[in-house]
C-alpha cells in the first residue's frame, strides 16, 4: 500500500512506495507486494539455462557437413551411367524400322480409291445402285475427227468420279458411233421400275460448256425420238469448277500466277481477260456467272463475250481498257470440239491479246460431266399414280 507523509500532505511531495515490511517468510506484511524469488541454482525450480556452444572437437558440437566422397568410394553419390551400347542388354528400346508392304507387321495405309462420305464428301464422287442409267456423252463432231481422242479420255476420267457407271460416247455427227444408235431399244435393255413404270435407261450429258443454239438443237431431237427413256442433263457449265479451270489454263501460258488470288503475272503485262465462249446470248449469260468467279480468283477485271458474236468482243474489249486494262488476255471457255481452233487463233491475232488453251481434258472437265449426272439421277422419281 502506499501512505503519504506529513510533507506530501502540504503538496510537497509526490507519493512514494513503501518498502515491504521485514519480518519471517511466513509472517510477510499485508501491504507488502509478492516477489518473485531467486531460484537457487542446484534447485528444482531454476529455470534452465543455455549453454555454451561446444567446442568444435567435442561430442555435442552441431554436425558439420561432411566433404564429398571420393568417387571410388562406398559413400559417394550414384553417378549417371554412360549409354549402353547398341548390342548390349541394357541398350534402351530403338524404333524399329518400317514394316516392308508384304509383311504382317506392316500397317494399313489409306489409298486413293477409298472415296469419303457424308457432307464433306467431294460432289463429282458418286456411288450409284448396279443399275443406274448409263452415261453417255453427246460429242459435237464425229468420232473420225484428230479430236476424238479428247472424248475418250474424258470418259476415262469421269469412270473414276462414278465407278460402276456404264460410260458411252455418242457422237452427233460421222457415220460410227452416233448418239442416235447408242440410244436404239437394241442397245439400252428397258427394266420396268416400282409399279411397272419404265425406269431412265440413259442420261445424256453434252460435252459442251455453256449453252450452245445448233448442238443444243441437235441433242434435244435425238433425245425426243428415243424409243427408250432418256434423261437428258444441262451442260457442264456455269460451275465454279470451270473457273478454276480456266484459271490453270491461264497459268500454264504465263497469263495468271497459279496460286489463287495473287493476280496476273507482272512479266506478262496482262491484266484483264476476256472469256469467250462459244455462240449465242444464252452462251455469254452463263459464260458471265463463270467469268465474276475468274474475276474473283484473280483479282483483275473480266468480261465475258462470244466467238459468234464480234459486237460482243468489241465491248468486252473497250470496257476492259475503260477500266485500265491496257494489255488483256484471252480464255477460251470451250472444251474445243465444239469450235474451231482456226476461229480461236484469228481472235487472238485480231486482238493483240495472248490467248489461252481451251478447256480440253482438264480434271474439272471429267468431273462436271459426273456432276452434271448425277443431278440428273436426283431428279429421277416414280411418277404418281
Amino acid at each position: 500500500m502506499t501512505e503519504l507523509t506529513p510533507e506530501a500532505s502540504q503538496g510537497q511531495r509526490l507519493p512514494q512506495r513503501v518498502p515491504p515490511s521485514a519480518g519471517g517468510a511466513g509472517e510477510a506484511s499485508a501491504s507488502a507486494l509478492p516477489q518473485r524469488r531467486p531460484a537457487e541454482p542446484g534447485s528444482e525450480e531454476a529455470l534452465p539455462q543455455r549453454r555454451p556452444p561446444a567446442p568444435a572437437d567435442s561430442d555435442a558440437a552441431l554436425p558439420q557437413r561432411r566433404p564429398p566422397a571420393q568417387p571410388g568410394s562406398d559413400a559417394a553419390l550414384p553417378q549417371r551411367r554412360p549409354p549402353a551400347q547398341p548390342g548390349s542388354d541394357a541398350a534402351l528400346p530403338q524404333r524399329r524400322p518400317p514394316a516392308q508392304p508384304g509383311s504382317e507387321e506392316a500397317l494399313p495405309r489409306r489409298t486413293s480409291a477409298v472415296r469419303r462420305v457424308g457432307r464433306h464428301r467431294s460432289l463429282h464422287r458418286l456411288s450409284v445402285a448396279s443399275d443406274a442409267p448409263a452415261l453417255v456423252l453427246a460429242v459435237p463432231g464425229a468420232g473420225a475427227d484428230p479430236g476424238a481422242e479428247l472424248a475418250e479420255r474424258v470418259a476415262e476420267s469421269a469412270a473414276e468420279s462414278c465407278p460402276g457407271v456404264d460410260i458411252r460416247i455418242g457422237y452427233l455427227g460421222g457415220d460410227a458411233d452416233l448418239l442416235a444408235e447408242l440410244l436404239a431399244p437394241e442397245a439400252l435393255a428397258a427394266s420396268a421400275g416400282p409399279d411397272g413404270w419404265q425406269q431412265p435407261q440413259a442420261v445424256v450429258v453434252p460435252l459442251l460448256a455453256g449453252p450452245h443454239p445448233v448442238f443444243d438443237a441437235i441433242i434435244g431431237e435425238i433425245v425426243s425420238r428415243a424409243p427408250q427413256a432418256v434423261m437428258l442433263a444441262t451442260a457442264l457449265g456455269p460451275h465454279p469448277l470451270l473457273a478454276g479451270a480456266l484459271h490453270d489454263r491461264l497459268s500454264e501460258v504465263g497469263l495468271a500466277r497459279a496460286s489463287r488470288a495473287r493476280g496476273l503475272n507482272i512479266a506478262s503485262g496482262a491484266n484483264g481477260v476476256i472469256v469467250v465462249a462459244d455462240r449465242g446470248p444464252q452462251a455469254i449469260s452463263d459464260a458471265g456467272v463463270t467469268t465474276v468467279l475468274l474475276a474473283a480468283r484473280l483479282a483483275i477485271p473480266a468480261l465475258p463475250a462470244s466467238f459468234g458474236d464480234p459486237a460482243s468482243v468489241s465491248e468486252a474489249l473497250q470496257r476492259l481498257r475503260d477500266a485500265g486494262a491496257s494489255h488483256p488476255a484471252i480464255a477460251p471457255c470451250v472444251i474445243g470440239l465444239e469450235t474451231d481452233p482456226a476461229e480461236i487463233i484469228a481472235l487472238s491475232e485480231m486482238l493483240r491479246a495472248p490467248c489461252a488453251a481451251p478447256l480440253g481434258t482438264h480434271p474439272a472437265v471429267a468431273q462436271l460431266v459426273a456432276v452434271r449426272y448425277g443431278e440428273a439421277l436426283a431428279r429421277i422419281s416414280v411418277p404418281a399414280r
